[in-house]
C-alpha cells in the first residue's frame, strides 16, 4: 500500500499509519470509547498523538479499560498509584481529569441516557464532513468544538478546552477532517 496516499500526519510508524487507517474518523457512538479517546485527548496535551498512541494499552490497563464506572471509582490512593505508572504520563492534573471526567460521563448518561447522545448533539447527531485539500487547512477548533468545549466544563469534565474537543471530535468521526485526497475521505463521506 505504498502507494496510497494518506493525511500528512499519519507518518510512517506502523502504529501511526493504522491508527490513521482503522480508526481515526469513524465515528464512535459507544460511551466506553468515547470517554476512552476524550481522556487520551486531554492527555496528548503538549505532548505528540505518536506518545499517547504508544502508551495506548497501558492507559487501557490503568484506567480500568476505560470503563467509566470503574474510573469514577477511583480514590486518592488508586490516583496515587497511577502518578507512580511508567506506562502512561504521569501528570497528576491529567489523571485526576480523568477521573472526575468519568464521573461526569455517568452525570451525562443519567441526564442524556448516554454520553453518545451530549457530544453527538454539537455536531446535529451526524458527522460533519470536511473537504480540506491541505493539512494547513485544518481548524485546530471550530465553533462546534467551542460550544462542546464550553458545555462540557459546565458539567464538571475538566482538560476539555476547544482544541482537545476539536481532536475528540475528529477521532471520534464527529467531523471527517481527512485530505480530500486521502484514500479514507471517501468511504467516511459515505458512512
Amino acid at each position: 500500500m505504498s502507494d496510497v496516499i494518506r493525511c500528512p500526519w499519519s507518518g510512517t510508524a506502523s502504529r501511526m499509519v493504522s491508527y490513521h487507517d482503522d480508526e481515526w474518523g469513524v465515528p464512535v457512538h459507544e460511551d466506553r470509547l468515547l470517554f476512552e479517546f476524550l481522556v487520551l485527548e486531554g492527555a496528548q496535551a503538549g505532548l505528540s498523538w505518536k506518545t499517547i498512541l504508544d502508551k495506548r494499552d497501558a492507559y487501557r490497563e490503568a484506567f480500568a479499560g476505560f470503563d467509566p464506572a470503574r474510573v469514577a471509582r477511583f480514590d486518592k490512593r488508586r490516583v496515587a498509584a497511577l502518578l507512580t505508572h511508567a506506562g502512561i504520563v504521569r501528570n497528576r492534573l491529567k489523571i485526576e481529569s480523568a477521573v472526575s471526567n468519568a464521573r461526569a460521563v455517568i452525570d451525562a448518561q443519567r441526564e442524556y441516557g448516554s454520553f453518545d447522545a451530549l457530544a453527538w448533539a454539537f455536531v446535529g447527531g451526524a458527522p460533519k464532513i470536511n473537504r480540506w485539500r491541505r493539512s494547513g487547512d485544518v481548524p485546530a477548533s471550530t465553533p462546534e468544538s467551542d460550544a462542546l468545549s464550553k458545555a462540557l466544563k459546565a458539567r464538571g469534565f475538566r482538560f476539555v478546552g476547544s482544541t482537545i474537543c476539536y481532536a475528540f471530535m475528529q477521532a471520534t468521526g464527529m467531523v471527517n477532517d481527512h485530505l480530500v485526497s486521502c484514500f479514507r475521505h471517501r468511504p467516511l463521506a459515505n458512512y
